[in-house]
C-alpha cells in the first residue's frame, strides 16, 4: 500500500541518494592514493556527484512539499 502517489517514486530517489554518497566515498577515498594527474580529475568527478545528491535532494523535496502543502 502507498503511501502518497509518489511513494515509488521517493523510493528511487532515496536509493539513488545512496547509490552517490557510495561513489562519494569512494572519491574521496581515492584522494588518499591518486596522483597530482589524476587528482584534478578526481575533483572533477566530486564536484558531478556532489551537484547530483544537491539535485536528488532537491527533487525529495519538491516530492514532500508537494505531499505536505
Amino acid at each position: 500500500m502507498a503511501f502518497h502517489e509518489n511513494t515509488f517514486a521517493v523510493f528511487e530517489l532515496k536509493e539513488q541518494l545512496q547509490m552517490l554518497y557510495i561513489n562519494m566515498w569512494e572519491l574521496l577515498t581515492q584522494l588518499e592514493y591518486v596522483t597530482p594527474d589524476q587528482r584534478l580529475v578526481v575533483y572533477e568527478e566530486i564536484e558531478h556527484i556532489r551537484e547530483q545528491i544537491q539535485h536528488t535532494i532537491d527533487q525529495l523535496r519538491q516530492h514532500d512539499q508537494r505531499q505536505h502543502p
